[in-house]
């Protein structure tokens, strides 16, 4: 099982968005995928359709070894699984203040269900804390969305701080496999020109002793959408509430290109490796 952590210190910038819709994206393929949503906020959970009632079947619960992973662990469709969130998560950082060893809990809470599923994502809260540290100890990968805006470079730097913190302390398997960019607008200088410095990093870092020095900026761009920003409030994936929208087209690519990334396409019978559809779409649709 692959564990990937999806994370950005600043919020809006399609976090939630991408975990859901490349989960929904990689299940829809025949993989088994289950999400973890470590955000107090509970937003994936909400995107995913489901409610949070109570904390005694989330990944609260799980940190503070009062339930197994596998018991809050809930199927929502076909190759889709989630480990709810709920407010009362926020907690988390007094109630463990004084457990040895809190910084790990969730690596091993995962440990049983390891052979479960091929692929696991967990959003992260965009704060430095506990929880964000326990989603970095217990993944392999990281993936940062990112809006193409000055800030958001500037947001970066900070963010591979702590990568490289956590992997010096905590996790020496850690390392950064790329930026996704989202939000983006293909007719403006202000994306061109946040992309090519991106890259242009990327590119220097190329050889470096750092956990991103193999990382790369995805191919695949997240087009500003109104579906996505709609899609939340029915508790739908981009794919169930707009299948033929850019948004969707946009996450099935990037699910191609990540599983391409990771020498993990599926192939259909005849031995091709399906591709998107080509939707006849504007980037607002």
């Amino acid at each position: 099982m692959r564990k990937i952590a999806i994370l950005n210190q600043k919020g809006g910038v399609g976090k939630t968005t991408t975990t859901v819709n490349l989960a929904a994206a990689l299940a829809e393929t025949g993989l088994r995928i289950c999400v973890v949503d470590m955000d107090p906020q509970s937003h994936a959970t909400l995107h995913l359709g489901v409610t949070p009632q109570s904390s005694e079947s989330t990944v609260y619960q799980v940190l503070l070894g009062q339930r197994a992973i596998s018991d809050v662990c809930q199927q929502l469709q076909d190759n889709l699984w989630l480990v709810g969130s709920h407010i009362d998560l926020a907690a988390a950082e007094v109630e463990l203040a004084g457990v040895v060893g809190r910084e790990l809990i969730l690596r091993d809470a995962l440990a049983p269900i390891e052979n479960r599923f091929d692929y696991l994502l967990i959003d992260c809260p965009p704060s430095l804390s506990v929880l964000k540290i326990n989603a970095l100890a217990a993944v392999d990968e990281v993936f940062i969305p990112l809006q193409p805006h000055f800030l958001a470079l500037h947001g970066l730097s900070k963010l591979l701080e702590t990568i490289d913190l956590v992997a010096l302390r905590l996790n020496e398997r850690l390392i950064l496999c790329g930026v996704i960019l989202c939000m983006y607008e293909s007719g403006t200088r202000l994306a061109a020109e946040v992309t090519r410095d991106v890259e242009s990093f990327f590119d220097e870092s190329q050889g470096h002793d750092t956990p991103w020095s193999n990382a790369r900026a995805y191919q695949t761009r997240i087009r500003r959408n109104i579906r996505l920003a709609e899609a939340p409030s029915f508790g739908q994936s981009i794919l169930e509430y707009a299948p033929q929208s850019a948004g969707a087209a946009d996450y099935r690519e990037l699910a191609r290109e990540f599983l391409a990334k990771f020498g993990a396409l599926p192939v259909e019978e005849n031995g091709q490796i399906p591709r998107r559809r080509e939707l006849p779409v504007a980037a607002g649709q």
